[in-house]
């Protein structure tokens, strides 16, 4: 059977590239074509692709798994690679979070810890399970995200692709919980230790919620 991701997924590649690649403030109508050429986020290669894929996060639609690393394989080339993959990672988990119904994040943000922690785990284990295919345990003061086929793996040197996987958690947590403490690879496929899985501290929301 093909893997799929959530279209969501590679929408947030694409996403954090047009991002990273539009630059800052007015520009001349005469450098915009330029910059098309040089820039692969103004592409109309990247804008019709990113169409593509909002539509299939409308219709609630999945796309190969394949897909989804060719996109992290291209942005793995690039010198600004972590910087992509964590702002795709910040866009995933903005997005996922709007999905929790506004009545959910409103318990969230004002209830006091022991009802709103487990809520915020157990919509984190939900996010996990369908936008990054992993799963999410708790294990004493931490939060474990295992994911059992990193779509970034191995596309940029070291553990640079980890970025993207590290960036989501780090983000989701702080929009459920309002912080988190430290992120931590703890474990990676391509160290040869099986999954990959991140470690998050969960005593971070303790702190500033004044417990």
């Amino acid at each position: 059977m093909l893997a799929t991701v959530d279209a969501l997924l590679p929408l947030s590649l694409l996403e954090a590239v047009r991002d990273v690649d539009t630059p800052e403030g007015v520009l001349e109508a005469e450098f915009v074509d330029e910059l098309r050429n040089k820039r692969l986020g103004l592409s109309d290669t990247v804008y019709t692709q990113i169409k593509r894929y909002t539509e299939s996060v409308r219709r609630n639609q999945r796309t190969p798994q394949d897909e989804a690393i060719a996109l992290a394989k291209l942005i793995g080339r690039r010198p600004d690679a972590e910087a992509v993959l964590r702002a795709a990672g910040r866009f995933l988990a903005r997005e996922a979070y709007m999905t929790v119904s506004p009545v959910t994040r409103g318990v969230l943000k004002v209830m006091p810890s022991m009802i709103s922690r487990p809520l915020a785990f157990r919509k984190t284990r939900r996010i996990a399970h369908r936008y990054l295919n992993g799963n999410v345990r708790r294990v004493g003061q931490f939060i474990l995200l295992e994911v059992p086929r990193s779509v970034t793996l191995g596309v940029a040197p070291g553990s640079t692709g980890c970025s993207f996987y590290e960036s989501t958690l780090r983000e989701l947590l702080r929009l459920l919980v309002g912080t988190t403490g430290s992120v931590e690879h703890t474990r990676c496929e391509g160290r040869g230790e099986g999954s990959c899985e991140w470690r998050a501290d969960w005593r971070g929301a303790d702190r500033t919620r004044g417990e």
